[in-house]
C-alpha cells in the first residue's frame, strides 16, 4: 500500500494562491467603441403608427407572402448554417468550461500468471496460478492562478452569443430576399398586365389602319407603322412575361416549394396593396442600432477576441496542477486472497516558463492584432448600420414625395392618349400624334408602377437595417 507524506502545508499555498489569482488575468487596453450620431439626419415615417417589427410580414394583409418567408427561413441554407454554428459554439463553451473543474478517469486491471516458486532437485515445479485485479481513479486539477483557463470559457461563451445573434441575422436576412423576390413578382405581373394592354390597343390600331388604308382612306406608310408599333409591343410583352417566369424560377428556388404548387398558390392570391404599413424607428440611433443582431455578433466577437488575449497573456505566467488517486489491488492463488487499497495527493506540480525562442509573445501579440481586427470591424458594421437606415429613410421620403405626382402624371398622360386616340378614329389627328401619346402614357405607367416597386423595396430595406424586431431577449435558435 502507497501512502505519501501530509501535504498540507503545499495546498493551504496552492489555495492561497488561487484565491489571488481571481484578480490577476490580464485584460487588454478598451479600444473606443462605435459613438452614433445623437439623431437621424433622414426624416422618420412614423405616420403615428407602432407597428411591431417581428410580426410586420403578417400586418401586410397577404398570407402568402408570409407562407413563402416561412418555407424559405425552413429551406435556407445560410440558416442551417448558423444553427449548425450554434451547436459547435455551445459545444465548445462545454468543453471551456470543463477544464476549470477536476478531471477524473479510471482505469482497472487484471493480470493472470503463473507463479515462479523454489523446488528440491529432481522435483516437478508446482502448477501455481495467480491473479491480480487493479483498479484506480485518478484525479487531476489544474488550478487556474492567471485566470487562462477562465478567459477560454469567457472567449467561448461570447462566441455561442454571437452565433445565436447570427442565426436570427440569417433569418431576418432570408426573409428580406424572399420579400423583395416576392414584390418584385408582383411588380412583373402589374407590368406585363400594362404591357398586354399597350399590345392589344397597338394591335386594334394596327387592325383598323390597315383596314383604312385598304379602303384609300390611310396612306400605305401610316399602315406600316401601325404594324411596326403592334410588333414592338409584342415584342415587349414576350419579354416581360419571361422576366415574371424567371422571378417564379427565383422563389421556387429560395422557398424549396415545387413549381406547380408555388404558380397555384399564387393565382388564388392577388397581390392588392401597393405599399407596406409603415416601420416606426426609434428616434435615438442608438437604440435602433440594438435591435442588429449583426451587431451585437460582430461586438460578441470583440469580446470573445479580448477573452482570447487575456488567455495568452495568461500563459506566460506559471501553472499549478495538483494530481491525486485513489485504488485497490486484489491479489489470488491457490486459495489465498489479499485485498489492499492506496491513495496519494500529489504531486503539486508548478511550472514556470522560462524560455520558449519567443512563441508565447508571438501568440500575444497575434491576438493582440486579432483583437484590434474585431473592434475595428465591429466600428464599421456600426457606420454601416447607420447608413443603411438612413438611406432607407431617404429613399423613403423621396418615393413619398414622388408617389403622387407620378400617379398624376399617369392619370394625366393616360387620358391625354385616350383624347388623341378618339381623334385619330375620327380623322382628326395623325397617327404619329397618336403614337408619341401612346409612349408618353406607356411611359408614365411604367414609371408609377416601378416607383411603388421602389418604395416597397425602401421598407424592405428599413425593416433590414432595423433588424427585422430581433432584441436581445429574442429566443435562441431550436435545435437542429
Amino acid at each position: 500500500m502507497t501512502r505519501n507524506p501530509l501535504f498540507a502545508a503545499p495546498l493551504l499555498t496552492a489555495a492561497a494562491l488561487a484565491l489571488l489569482a481571481g484578480c490577476a488575468t490580464p485584460r487588454p487596453d478598451p479600444l473606443p467603441g462605435p459613438t452614433p450620431p445623437p439623431h437621424w439626419q433622414a426624416p422618420l415615417p412614423h405616420h403615428g403608427s407602432l407597428t411591431d417589427l417581428s410580426q410586420w410580414w403578417a400586418a401586410q394583409g397577404d398570407p402568402l407572402l408570409v407562407e413563402l418567408i416561412d418555407a424559405a427561413q425552413r429551406e435556407a441554407p445560410s440558416v442551417a448554417t448558423a444553427r449548425s454554428r450554434i451547436a459547435q459554439a455551445r459545444a465548445t463553451r462545454v468543453a471551456a468550461g470543463a477544464a476549470l473543474a477536476p478531471a477524473l478517469n479510471a482505469n482497472v486491471n487484471a493480470v493472470r500468471e503463473p507463479l515462479e516458486t523454489v523446488v528440491a532437485a529432481n522435483q516437478p515445479p508446482p502448477n501455481l496460478i495467480s491473479t491480480t485485479v487493479t483498479g484506480q481513479l485518478q484525479a487531476s486539477w489544474e488550478i487556474d492562478l492567471f485566470g487562462a483557463n477562465r478567459a477560454a470559457r469567457n472567449a467561448a461563451q461570447a462566441r455561442l452569443e454571437g452565433a445565436r445573434a447570427g442565426w436570427h441575422d440569417a433569418r431576418v436576412s432570408v426573409a428580406a430576399e424572399v420579400a423583395n423576390q416576392y414584390v418584385s413578382l408582383r411588380t412583373c405581373q402589374r407590368l406585363l398586365a400594362v404591357s398586354e394592354a399597350d399590345a392589344a390597343s397597338r394591335g386594334e390600331t394596327a387592325r383598323l389602319t390597315e383596314l383604312a388604308a385598304s379602303a384609300g382612306f390611310q396612306a400605305p406608310a401610316n399602315a406600316a407603322l401601325a404594324r411596326a408599333s403592334a410588333a414592338d409591343a409584342r415584342g415587349r410583352l414576350s419579354q416581360q412575361r419571361a422576366q415574371c417566369e424567371v422571378d417564379v424560377k427565383a422563389l421556387v428556388q429560395l422557398t424549396g416549394l415545387t413549381e406547380p404548387d408555388l404558380r397555384q398558390k399564387l393565382a388564388k392570391v392577388s397581390a392588392k396593396h401597393e405599399d407596406f404599413a409603415p416601420i416606426t424607428i426609434a428616434s435615438v440611433p442608438a437604440a435602433a442600432l440594438n435591435q442588429r443582431p449583426d451587431l451585437l455578433a460582430a461586438e460578441r466577437d470583440v469580446a470573445a477576441a479580448s477573452a482570447d488575449l487575456g488567455s495568452e497573456q495568461a500563459q506566460r505566467y506559471p501553472r499549478l496542477t495538483l494530481n491525486g488517486s485513489v485504488g485497490f489491488i486484489n491479489f489470488r492463488s491457490s486459495g489465498t486472497s489479499f485485498n489492499s487499497g492506496t491513495w496519494a495527493v500529489g504531486p503539486l506540480q508548478l511550472a514556470l516558463p522560462l524560455y520558449d525562442g519567443g512563441q508565447q509573445t508571438a501568440n500575444v501579440a497575434s491576438a493582440q492584432a486579432r483583437y484590434e481586427e474585431a473592434a475595428a470591424l465591429y466600428r464599421a458594421k456600426a457606420r454601416q448600420a447607420v447608413r443603411e437606415v438612413e438611406e432607407a429613410l431617404v429613399n423613403l421620403h423621396s418615393t413619398a414625395e414622388r408617389t403622387a405626382d407620378a400617379k398624376a402624371a399617369a392619370d394625366g398622360y393616360r387620358a391625354s392618349f385616350e383624347g388623341v386616340q378618339a381623334r385619330y378614329q375620327r380623322g382628326l389627328a395623325s397617327l404619329i400624334d397618336l403614337e408619341d401619346a401612346r409612349r408618353t402614357a406607356l411611359s408614365s405607367q411604367t414609371t408609377a408602377v416601378n416607383l411603388q416597386r421602389e418604395r416597397m423595396a425602401a421598407w424592405i430595406a428599413l425593416y433590414r437595417a432595423a433588424g427585422g424586431g430581433w432584441t436581445p431577449a429574442t429566443p435562441d435558435a431550436p435545435p437542429a
